[in-house]
């Protein structure tokens, strides 16, 4: 039995797509899978170190390791308005907020890239930003600890509750800017690993996400033990937006969105630039 080692988030939609991988409801070909869950910023830094065989990765950390990892087509997080918004207390433009103190969820994170790439002009200094794990973010903006927040994930749907305002919604603007879907994370694993046992890895994935949704119930438990005792309502609301066709496979267009993506930050200088296919 070959061992591989997994990184996943605590997130809804990961865990809902890796429960039956490490649960032992699906056929794993012989493949056993060591899960390790942490924030996805902490598996971008893991990845670059390549610790991992296997981990959910922000499309923008790939764009910095594809010399070591390939991208698998099942198990990523794109689609349409999905994608991060920066919000803040006061109402403020995006012009206002320069020189202002803006809360990341990570340097390496995909809504850190469209932040850089939605205006050429629109650049932050180091001292304008402070990182700090995704699910702080809006504590710290309802505090006035910080003039903004750039969020992601399940904050989308709890910052109103917090009194707080949308200043911009990154992934609408991409979408108005490209068509295409945003590409947020992605699934890679090692080169090393061979194109065999990657393709192999890649069935199983997509059969643990079959398997999550025709039982979607069965999952639940697993998922609220790691969800920061998030309301059913919000927990489904995550997975419906972030679990989709494009989580199956990646299809043409995600495949097209990833590479415009990855473009886009080699023009502005953000990432290097490979030549190099990035699917296995």
């Amino acid at each position: 039995m070959k061992s591989l080692t997994l990184g996943y988030s605590p997130c809804p939609n990961d865990t809902f797509i890796f429960y039956a991988l490490v649960h032992d409801k699906i056929d794993t070909k012989n493949l056993k899978f060591k899960e390790t869950l942490f924030d996805v910023e902490t598996l971008n830094q893991k990845a670059l170190n390549t610790e991992l065989d296997l981990t959910k990765i922000s499309y923008h950390a790939f764009g910095h390791m594809r010399k070591n990892y390939c991208l698998l087509k099942a198990g990523g997080a794109l689609g349409k308005d999905c994608g991060p918004l920066v919000i803040a207390k006061n109402e403020y433009t995006m012009e206002e907020l320069r020189g202002k103190k803006i809360a990341i969820p990570g340097k390496l994170t995909t809504a850190y890239l469209l932040l850089h790439l939605y205006n050429p002009d629109f650049r932050l200094q180091t001292s304008d930003l402070l990182e700090m794990p995704f699910d702080k973010i809006i504590d710290a903006v309802a505090k006035e600890e910080v003039d903004a927040g750039l969020i992601i994930h399940e904050s989308r749907f709890t910052y109103p509750s917090y009194g707080l305002k949308q200043i911009i919604d990154l992934g609408e603007w991409w979408e108005k800017q490209t068509g295409l879907p945003i590409p947020l994370g992605g699934i890679i694993a090692k080169r090393s690993l061979g194109e065999g046992l990657n393709k192999k890895i890649n069935k199983t994935i997509k059969a643990s996400i079959e398997y999550a949704f025709s039982n979607r119930a069965e999952p639940m438990d697993y998922i609220k033990k790691h969800s920061q005792e998030l309301s059913d309502d919000v927990i489904n609301q995550h997975i419906n937006l972030y679990v989709n066709d494009y989580s199956l496979d990646v299809g043409q267009d995600g495949e097209k969105a990833v590479n415009e993506l990855l473009s886009r930050a080699e023009e502005a200088g953000i990432i290097p630039k490979v030549k190099q296919e990035i699917f296995m």
